[in-house]
C-alpha cells in the first residue's frame, strides 16, 4: 500500500465513557442501547459524566476509528490513510492530534476556535453503550476552506479507497458528495456507512443522493432494517435487503455495489448474498463492543486497499473486531496477528 492510499472523512471525537445506572439513563431520556445525536437537555450530561468516578478518555469518532484500525492492521508503510475532520483549537483537539499522529494516520484537521473539539458520551449499563454525540466543532467542518483547498485536495486525489460513516452527512453531505464523484469518475472505490436508524430516517435525502455513488455499503442488521422500512422495501430478511440495495441505482457501473452487513454474533452477510462465519469468542471475553462496527470496517479496508477479495476483506473485519471487543474502547495491542 502506498502513502494516503486510503481516505477518510468524519467527525473527529473524543469518546467519553463511563459506567452510569438506569436512573442516570432515564434522566436524560435515553435508551440502554443507542446513537444520538445531542440535544438541548443533554449538555448536562456531558458536565456529570465527566465526575463520574471511573471515566476514561479515548479518541474517537467512527471513521477516524476505522482508518486507524485499517493502518493499525497495514503496520508499513505508515500514513497509508488520510483524515480530514474538523476540530477545535482547545486541550481536547491537542489530545486527538497526539492520538492520531501515535496511530501513523495522517491526519488533517480544520481547525476552529468558535466551537470545542467534539465529544462522545458512551453511557455504559452491563453490556449496553448509549452513544451522544455532542458535534460541537466536528459541526463546523467546511468544504471551502478545507476540502477544496488545493493542498488538501490533492490528498483526496492521491487515494484509491474512500470511506465515510453516515454520521458525516449530518455534516457536510456537499463534501461527501464531491469525494463519491470523484471516486466514481475515476474509478476508485466509495464506500459508506449506515451507522445508526437516525441517519436512514432522517437525513434520507442526502443519503440517498449520494448512494449512486456508492461501491461498497456497511451496515448492521438494526440499520440494514431501519433502511429497508424506510425505502419501502417490505421485507426484514437481511439478505434479501441486501440484494435490494444492491440493485439501487448506479453511476459507475465498471463496479458492481457491495452489500456488507454485520449481525453481531450471527454470520456477516454480504452480496453477491453469501454468508459469511464470524469468530467464535467466549462471551465473558467481550469486554466492550463499542466500536465493534468501526473495527470491522478497519480490517476490511485494510484489505481492500492492499486490492485483496472479499472474502479477505471480510476476515480481516471479522478478524479487527473480534481484538476490539476484547478491550475497553476503540483500542489495539501493539501488532496485530492476522495471516
Amino acid at each position: 500500500s502506498s502513502n494516503n492510499a486510503l481516505f477518510g472523512m468524519g467527525n473527529p471525537l473524543l469518546d467519553i465513557s463511563a459506567v452510569v445506572d438506569k436512573d442516570f439513563l432515564d434522566k436524560y431520556g435515553l435508551k440502554p442501547n443507542d446513537q444520538i445525536l445531542a440535544e438541548e437537555k443533554h449538555k448536562a450530561l456531558f458536565d456529570e459524566i465527566v465526575k463520574k468516578s471511573k471515566v476514561e478518555y479515548h479518541a474517537g469518532g467512527s471513521t477516524q476509528n476505522s482508518v486507524k484500525i485499517a493502518q493499525w492492521m497495514i503496520q508499513e508503510p505508515h500514513k497509508v490513510a488520510t483524515f480530514f475532520g474538523c476540530i477545535g483549537t482547545d486541550h481536547f483537539g491537542e489530545i486527538l492530534k497526539q492520538k492520531a499522529a501515535e496511530a501513523h494516520v495522517d491526519a488533517h484537521y480544520y481547525e476552529q476556535s468558535q466551537e470545542p473539539t467534539g465529544t462522545c458520551a458512551a453511557c455504559i449499563t452491563g453490556d449496553n453503550r448509549s452513544l451522544v454525540a455532542n458535534l460541537a466543532a466536528a459541526n463546523c467542518y467546511n468544504k471551502e476552506k478545507h476540502l477544496d483547498v488545493d493542498s488538501n485536495w490533492s490528498l483526496v486525489e492521491k487515494a484509491r479507497v474512500y470511506y465515510i460513516a453516515g454520521f458525516f452527512l449530518t455534516v457536510s453531505p456537499e463534501s461527501i458528495l464531491k469525494v463519491a464523484k470523484h471516486a466514481s469518475d475515476n474509478n476508485k472505490i466509495f464506500g459508506l456507512n449506515l451507522s445508526a436508524p437516525f441517519i436512514s430516517q432522517f437525513f434520507k435525502e442526502p443519503l440517498m443522493k449520494v448512494m449512486p455513488y456508492v461501491d461498497i455499503i456497511f451496515g448492521n442488521e438494526t440499520e440494514a432494517a431501519t433502511f429497508a422500512k424506510e425505502q419501502g422495501f417490505e421485507t426484514e430478511d437481511i439478505a434479501e435487503i441486501a440484494r435490494r440495495v444492491q440493485s439501487l441505482p448506479k453511476v459507475n457501473k465498471n463496479r458492481q455495489r457491495i452489500v456488507v452487513f454485520t449481525q453481531g454474533r450471527e454470520d456477516t452477510v454480504a452480496t453477491v448474498v453469501k454468508m459469511f462465519p464470524v469468530l467464535d469468542i467466549d462471551q465473558n471475553d467481550i469486554v466492550d463492543t463499542n466500536g465493534a462496527g468501526d473495527a470491522f470496517v478497519g480490517g476490511f479496508l485494510s484489505e481492500l486497499v492492499q486490492e485483496k477479495p472479499l472474502e479477505e476483506c471480510i476476515r480481516a473485519g471479522h478478524y479487527a473486531a473480534n481484538v476490539i471487543i476484547r478491550r475497553v474502547g476503540c483500542t489495539f495491542p501493539e501488532k496485530p496477528d492476522f495471516h
